[in-house]
């Protein structure tokens, strides 16, 4: 992969204008005075944050829409300038990387599936490299620079060192990711966990914008969580907060491969349901896709295994809202592609075991292609590049 140039910084290293512009970015447009209002900063003190960020271009403000004047300081709306900068991420699995080119509000403008044909670092890195050098070339038409690379892989991953400490998919141990892809990019790279990424995209972008507390569940060949507590994405001391697919929600239930018991990722995700329909039905489903074709066909022992399914996620997410008491759950992942063979049992399960208010917490399911996850993983590099 070709150095790039060295990447812009944003142009006003201060909290305040930290906090202005990822404010404007996830609410906009605002006036100022709706801008000190959320941030609860002075009027002055966003002037101040303003000024630098509209002469860099980040900002703009929409002289045309005007509206409730005040006294000596524009009433005008500011708006983040979408087309001022570009980020690209990637997802990684252990088949495929998926890549998007994005904008500065997330918008994916090119998107790209590259196969794997090995796991090892050595046989993926090059395979990441020829993808981002592609997106790179595409950018190009766009005339505006790329300003950061952000990374999303399964498992336990340390962003502030940029390492994957381990990801089950790929079988990494200790890849010190980041500093690989940035020797290579000449980007500035955010590696995080996949789930806290696709977290960050719905925080900034999608269905938690302004809400302080909230959680995504995702279903599919495992079980993850990311949460937001306070207006931060919760990683925990050890980066491992959230682990909800290894919470035993099935006493007795089948060997997780963690070493337990009935987790909820040995009953619910993907691959679990596939080797239970397999048991229960004798039919030599192959994947899940095989799995819902039967147990749409109507087979009884099938659809029972969904029904599992769908009573330990909802279980599962009960302890969710009575741990955290989140405003709304978003369950999203591949695992949805079969939320009408356990929709019902989801619902009764959280009823039965969410304790007092906090049955309250409304469970929203939110259906995201693979793109999307590659998308959080550009998310993270905008957060990284806003200085967040």
């Amino acid at each position: 992969m070709p150095s790039t140039s060295p990447a812009e910084t944003f142009p006003a290293h201060t909290p305040a204008a930290s906090q202005i512009f990822t404010t404007v970015l996830t609410h906009g447009p605002l006036t100022r005075q709706e801008a000190a209002r959320r941030t609860g900063l002075s009027p002055a003190a966003v002037t101040k944050a303003v000024r630098p960020l509209i002469e860099a271009g980040f900002l703009v403000e929409d002289a045309g829409a005007e509206v409730r004047p005040g006294l000596g300081r524009p009433a005008n709306p500011v708006r983040v300038d979408g087309g001022r900068a570009l980020f690209i991420g990637l997802k990684a699995t252990g088949d495929e990387i998926i890549g998007v080119l994005t904008d500065l509000c997330c918008r994916i403008r090119v998107a790209r599936r590259v196969p794997l044909t090995g796991r090892t670092p050595r046989e993926v890195l090059p395979v990441a490299a020829d993808l981002v050098r592609e997106l790179l070339t595409e950018a190009e038409g766009f005339g505006v620079q790329v300003l950061g690379l952000g990374i999303a892989v399964a498992g336990d991953v340390d962003r502030a060192a940029g390492t994957v400490r381990f990801s089950p998919f790929l079988d990494w141990h200790d890849v010190p990711l980041a500093a690989l892809a940035e020797e290579a990019s000449g980007l500035p790279v955010t590696v995080d966990n996949d789930v806290r990424a696709l977290t960050v995209a719905e925080q900034w972008f999608g269905d938690g914008v302004g809400l302080s507390d909230f959680a995504v569940v995702t279903v599919g060949a495992g079980i993850g969580c990311g949460l937001v507590v306070h207006g931060r994405v919760v990683s925990g001391a050890h980066g491992v907060a959230g682990e909800i697919g290894h919470v035993p929600v099935v006493p007795d239930g089948p060997p997780c491969h963690c070493g337990d018991r009935g987790c909820l990722e040995a009953v619910a995700s993907d691959p679990a349901i596939t080797a239970r329909v397999r048991e229960v039905t004798g039919v030599p489903v192959a994947d899940a896709a095989e799995a819902v074709a039967l147990a749409r066909a109507g087979d009884a022992g099938a659809r029972a295994v969904y029904a599992r399914a769908g009573e330990a996620i909802g279980r599962g997410i009960a302890t969710v809202a009575n741990l955290l008491g989140p405003a709304r759950v978003i369950i999203s992942g591949e695992g949805l592609a079969a939320y009408d063979l356990f929709a019902g049992q989801v619902r009764d399960a959280f009823a039965a075991a969410a304790f007092g208010s906090a049955a309250r917490c409304e469970v929203r399911t939110r259906p995201l292609p693979f793109e999307e996850w590659a998308r959080g993983a550009a998310a993270t590099a905008i957060q990284s590049f806003a200085g967040r």
